[in-house]
């Protein structure tokens, strides 16, 4: 009997000090997170359109550990390989060109990062709570908005990739309420986002209008405005119709009433020395785009002839930009 209880104590005091490792270090190795991020892309986005473009990518962080286990997240995201002042005026770049860009979360509320303080905005955190079977997940998503007001922007596609610390988690068993600096451990991923801006052109027009006219024994001339806005560098030709009759000279087109008609042409100069019609290369006007409109002037003329009955002439033409 007495020999036995040496042993018991040494037994009892093995499985203490084993017990105590197993608590010691069993969290710090059982929890583990992830982020992933969707590419954000934007498609075309119409700058003459001067109008805002949005989108969104999905962040997920997914952990493993302790059942049951509460685990503080925060998700950073930085400037971009593009650059940025800010987190609501980042950049896509190709080359030289710039098109600019915020990441929000929900709300609208501009994200930003722990790591970025010329970013103007916080990270955004949640908190995870580990299922039975020791794992859980949450996704946020992240809308992109490319801004209005940049008409002049080349027609190219744009890209800016986040990397490294610039699209990280950081992660801890504390919840992100307390702070996301008490969160040590982090994760990064890669993901990019990206837009297209195509060649694009639209016109508007004035209406033409000769005024009232007794008697068609001399020219009347007359003017309207042509406003073309195309993406910077694109080159385009504007060419007008032959209008309701189907005219195939530019200076012989016809304002009718009824069966009568009055006989007109459009050109492209003040001397009424350029038809301005349809063809191609030919009797078109041709320019190229800046991002801002540009207007140019259509010159009408009526030509002397035999005056029909009173009453308002009219006709309808189609102008058309290829580009």
């Amino acid at each position: 009997m007495p020999m036995r209880s040496p042993l018991h104590h040494i037994v009892a005091c093995a499985l203490l000090i084993l017990a105590g490792l197993l608590a010691a270090t069993a969290p710090a190795a059982a929890q583990s997170c992830s982020l992933s991020v969707t590419p954000m892309v934007f498609g075309p986005v119409d700058v003459t359109a001067n109008a805002q473009v949005d989108t969104t990518a999905t962040a997920t962080v997914s952990c493993t550990g302790l059942p049951l286990q509460l685990v503080g997240i925060c998700i950073d995201l930085g400037p971009g390989s593009g650059g940025a002042t800010d987190a609501t005026n980042r950049f896509m770049v190709n080359g030289a060109q710039q098109l600019r860009y915020g990441l929000y979360g929900s709300g609208m509320t501009p994200w930003g990062s722990g790591a970025w303080a010329g970013g103007g905005a916080n990270p955004v955190g949640f908190n995870i709570v580990l299922s039975a079977g020791g794992s859980g997940s949450h996704s946020e998503i992240i809308t992109g908005r490319v801004h209005g007001g940049q008409p002049t922007a080349a027609p190219l596609t744009y890209t800016s990739t986040f990397t490294g610390v610039d699209a990280r988690i950081r992660f801890g068993l504390v919840s992100f309420l307390l702070g996301c600096n008490l969160l040590t451990n982090a994760q990064t991923t890669t993901f990019s986002v990206s837009a297209t801006v195509p060649p694009t052109c639209r016109v508007t027009t004035s209406n033409l209008d000769f005024g009232s006219v007794a008697i068609l024994a001399s020219a009347r001339d007359a003017a309207a405005a042509l406003t073309p806005t195309c993406t910077s560098g694109t080159a385009y030709q504007i060419g007008l119709d032959g209008g309701l009759a189907g005219a195939t000279d530019p200076t012989q087109r016809r304002m009718s009433k009824g069966a009568e008609f009055v006989t007109y042409g459009l050109y492209r100069d003040a001397a009424r020395a350029l038809p301005f019609g349809s063809t191609l290369g030919v009797d078109t006007l041709a320019g190229t785009g800046t991002g801002l409109a540009q207007t140019v002037t259509i010159h009408g003329r009526v030509p002397a002839q035999p005056t029909p009955s009173p009453g308002a002439y009219a006709d309808t033409i189609v102008a058309t930009v290829v580009y």
